[in-house]
């Protein structure tokens, strides 16, 4: 597929999203940005969260990974529904009671200032490094397929995709978004069930002939209980998977600020429990289409790009999609999904952390209501500039599978939160708020400590994404060591 035209298919889309912003920000206030003014359907939240959930990253990346880890990866995300009906049934009732605009908000009711800024930052720090991860895979892609072809510079690809996004979120915010994911979130199911049926059209299969073919069986395993020291483990990948879906959508304010636009409890309830169940077919389609792309692959003769010296699964789809022979309907397919998978994810993050920063950090509600509008703008702008920078950093540090690098840094980046949380809802304790910063630092570097030497101290043992949880229950304990003893 040429360069120009996949550039004009991706013209044509944006030019969709901004008629969406249009309508959905004409009224640009800071009550419409920040709560979409709690007015969403909660079934349209549900539908788009599913194209947030998943992203640019499980777009390509989770197909990719099935070479070297088969359909493992199922074992997380069936723990992924279980921490769903956490959310559901302890965050959300408590996000609902204390009216949060930010969630962390909780904390400074719950402890005080310095822990509502620690988790602040913490997901600042999370946010900013997983959004740029995803938007680094999408901006990967098209320079790999379309920019290089033009010689144009990756910087320039990258301050383009960010120009985009800040573009349509700039008036209307998580109004906006509620509405965009929607439609992104169907582009992205779209493109991959027709890429999925294009490929076994070409190879003359029904979906039950792939599903029984041996081929298929070699790529299929999904339950991993051999060996209890490798990350693939059920156990293992089953509680990491419950523990990142409550610190990645739980207690994290992009995910759960589309939920706060919900009119009331029970319909933001609704959203999270079916979202949870959709997901693990949607995953499991995911995987599938995995498996093909690498049985196509070997019968095919198609080699996995190499970049720079390194082996990159991730660009296996976006190669059989655009350069694999089969057609220009699987590269438009490819394409559309691609972009709604990637900005599904990218926009609401860029919303979501300009409004923890406006909410948490520079306390706009307390500010003249003259110039919170303005703060708000300034700060979108300066967020933008920080993802940009971020993502070009990426190319030059980034060697590992994407998906898998952004699960390993939410280990170390969303522990800390978990474990505030967990002890403010568990506990009655007061703590002392000046410290719990340290706390939250010193959890971070005793789990890297431990992920790090963990071969040589637990006998072979090595984390998988339980890692999380270890980090939660450090600085759980941690908070223990802090409290306060009454005088």
């Amino acid at each position: 597929m040429q360069p120009v035209y996949i550039l004009s298919l991706i013209i044509i889309y944006f030019c969709v999203l901004l008629l969406i912003a249009y309508f959905t920000g004409k009224n640009d206030s800071n009550d419409t940005f920040f709560k979409a003014n709690k007015k969403s359907p909660w079934y349209v939240v549900a539908f788009g969260m599913i194209g947030a959930s998943l992203s640019g990253v499980t777009f390509i990346s989770v197909p990719g990974w099935v070479q070297s880890s088969q359909f493992s990866y199922m074992q997380i995300v069936i723990g992924y529904l279980f921490g769903y009906f956490v959310i559901a049934y302890v965050l959300i009732p408590i996000y609902y009671k204390i009216k949060v605009t930010s969630i962390y908000e909780y904390l400074k009711h719950r402890f005080g200032p310095t822990s509502h800024k620690t988790g602040a930052f913490f997901f600042f720090i999370s946010r900013v490094l997983g959004a740029s991860f995803r938007l680094f895979l999408v901006a990967s892609v098209l320079q790999y397929f379309i920019f290089d072809a033009w010689n144009v510079p990756f910087e320039v690809t990258v301050i383009l995709s960010i120009l985009l996004i800040w573009v349509y979120t700039f008036k209307g915010g998580i109004k906006t978004i509620v509405w965009t994911d929607t439609l992104q979130t169907l582009f992205m199911l779209i493109a991959v069930v027709s890429t999925i049926f294009i490929i076994l059209n070409n190879l003359n299969w029904s979906i039950s002939d792939l599903l029984a073919s041996s081929e298929f069986e070699k790529y299929s395993k999904i339950i991993f209980t051999d060996d209890f020291n490798s990350k693939k483990h059920l156990v293992k990948s089953f509680l990491g998977g419950m523990f990142i879906a409550i610190a990645m959508t739980g207690l994290d304010q992009d995910m759960m600020q589309k939920n706060l636009t919900c009119k009331n409890t029970k319909e933001a309830q609704w959203n999270v429990l079916s979202l949870g169940f959709v997901l693990i077919l949607v995953n499991f389609v995911f995987l599938t289409l995995g498996a093909l792309l690498f049985i196509y692959a070997e019968k095919m003769g198609i080699k996995v790009p190499v970049v720079d010296g390194s082996i990159k699964t991730d660009l296996l789809f976006p190669e059989i999609a655009l350069n694999g022979n089969l057609g220009s309907s699987i590269g438009i397919v490819f394409i559309l999904g691609l972009i709604a998978a990637a900005y599904s994810s990218a926009d609401s993050a860029l919303t979501s952390l300009t409004t923890s920063y406006c909410i948490d950090f520079l306390d706009i509600e307390n500010k003249e209501k003259s110039k919170q509008k303005a703060i708000r703008k300034r700060t979108h702008i300066v967020i933008s500039a920080v993802l940009v920078i971020v993502i070009i950093i990426f190319k030059y540090v980034l060697e590992d599978n994407v998906i898998s690098s952004v699960l390993q840094v939410a280990s170390y980046t969303y522990g800390p939160l978990l474990g505030l949380f967990a002890f403010g809802i568990f506990t009655k304790i007061n703590i002392k708020d000046n410290l719990v910063w340290a706390i939250a630092l010193i959890s971070v570097i005793v789990t890297y400590i431990l992920n790090s030497y963990s071969a040589q101290l637990f006998n072979g043992y090595i984390f998988g994404y339980e890692l999380l949880i270890v980090n939660g229950l450090i600085t759980f304990v941690g908070l223990l060591a802090i409290k306060k003893t009454n005088s």
